[in-house]
């Protein structure tokens, strides 16, 4: 029987994290999209493409360790806390929210999405000073 070394195991967790984070917020805009946001122009479509790329990043990103996955999930979920944030704020092509509304979805997603950003961060950091390791060895 092949084992894995529960050191790859180990290295491996952020990074299955981080994709369960962003299928979570996948979800969580598709729930959106379909209970009353596809209606509205400009936002609905974005959080149809978000949710659908959301969750194929993920699920890219539980089968492969590829740096441009891992800048991806980055990407889709600073992204999406943008989007949050500016909705709140100066609005979002005529689009505004008020607080945590809709809950639960709200402080769920920016919860999922800056845990992802949080892990994925954790994951490079800590990759970087390898690398770098190796550079100057070779």
């Amino acid at each position: 029987m092949n084992r894995v070394p529960i050191g790859l195991q180990l290295d491996a967790a952020p990074r299955l994290a981080a994709a369960l984070c962003l299928g979570t917020s996948g979800v969580v805009h598709a729930q959106l999209y379909l209970h009353g946001y596809r209606a509205i122009p400009v936002i609905g479509p974005s959080f149809l493409w978000q949710a659908s790329a959301a969750l194929a990043v993920a699920l890219l990103l539980l089968l492969f360790d590829q740096p441009v996955l891992r800048l991806s999930a980055a990407a889709l979920s600073a992204g999406a806390l943008g989007g949050f944030v500016l909705s709140r704020t100066t609005g979002l092509f005529g689009f505004v929210e008020v607080g945590w509304q809709p809950a639960p979805q709200a402080p769920i997603s920016v919860l999922v999405e800056t845990a992802a950003l949080l892990l994925l961060g954790a994951e490079a950091s800590r990759r970087l000073p390898r690398r770098a390791a190796i550079a100057t060895r070779g």
